[in-house]
């Protein structure tokens, strides 16, 4: 299973839709907000592909939340999160913490716009930085996921 983790595209619908060109074979494409109008657009125009997303502080829909647990097919679970409730500038230890108390394999975040990762017990932890605006002197990017029978292969992807 493959699936490909974004955020932070603040208004960047051409990185959105680059991402997807790249990626159409995906089996999920996740948003971690912050340019939620933009998603919402690439959503419609992308009917055949299976996105998820949850809003970020800078998004506005009472409709969608700014976190969920989303459980995938083969029964492991993804905590996800636009990261600012969570104090995720300062440490990843209480979205670790959610993670885990809801028994999740998977914490992905946003909101710093900057790449992160660590494999923290048995929890994934997971920022792809931004696809807009980084903030870590490196260029925009997303991140994917391979989840196979033999273990989990992730990269960050530069646009």
């Amino acid at each position: 299973m493959r699936i490909v983790i974004f955020s932070d595209t603040h208004g960047n619908y051409a990185a959105m839709h680059k991402i997807i060109k790249r990626n159409g074979d995906a089996d999920l494409f996740v948003f971690l907000g912050d340019g939620l109008s933009e998603f919402k657009k690439l959503k419609a125009h992308y009917i055949d592909c299976k996105m998820i997303a949850v809003k970020g502080n800078c998004d506005f829909d009472p409709d969608l939340p700014d976190h969920m647990v989303y459980e995938l097919p083969n029964g492991k679970r993804m905590f996800l999160a636009h990261g600012d409730k969570w104090s995720v500038r300062t440490s990843v230890d209480a979205i670790y913490e959610k993670a885990r108390e809801l028994d999740c394999q998977f914490a992905f975040f946003g909101h710093t716009h900057v790449r992160y990762y660590e494999q923290r017990g048995n929890i994934l932890i997971l920022n792809p930085g931004s696809a807009g605006q980084p903030r870590d002197d490196k260029p925009a990017c997303y991140a994917w996921l391979e989840i196979t029978s033999t273990g989990i292969i992730y990269n960050h992807v530069n646009l």
